[in-house]
């Protein structure tokens, strides 16, 4: 419980606000008076006031996002494209084999092997 307090309550870096106060409109209460001292805003100026919030939070994660995206696409290289029937060699770096103990005993590379289906994100060899 006070995890989750201590995380809805802080500022959010990117945001500017609270998370509570860009959900809710409001601060999160502390204390245990339930009752809320002041005045009671009206549920029109509340709209307009979780409105402008809103905005507010979705231009700063908008912008967050764009520079992330440059950030991440600083390190992206040109992929070749492939088609069904090339042949490609596949590297061992990340493959497991059992047979081989020793890393350095197993090739750099296994022999060439035909395309045979592509997907939006993977290569069936």
């Amino acid at each position: 419980m006070s995890a989750e307090f201590a995380i809805n309550n802080k500022v959010h870096l990117a945001m500017k606000v609270s998370l509570f106060m860009a959900n809710y409109g409001r601060e999160l209460r502390m204390g245990v008076d339930i009752r809320k001292k002041g005045k009671v805003e009206k549920a029109t100026e509340f709209a307009e006031r979780m409105k402008k919030v809103q905005e507010d939070v979705g231009v700063t994660l908008k912008k967050i996002q764009e520079n992330m995206k440059r950030q991440v696409d600083r390190g992206r290289k040109e992929s070749k494209e492939w088609k069904k029937e090339d042949r490609v060699i596949l590297s061992t770096k990340y493959l497991v084999f059992k047979e081989r103990p020793a890393r350095k005993l197993v090739n750099q590379y296994i022999s060439p092997y035909t395309i045979e289906m592509i997907s939006t994100n993977a290569v069936k060899l």
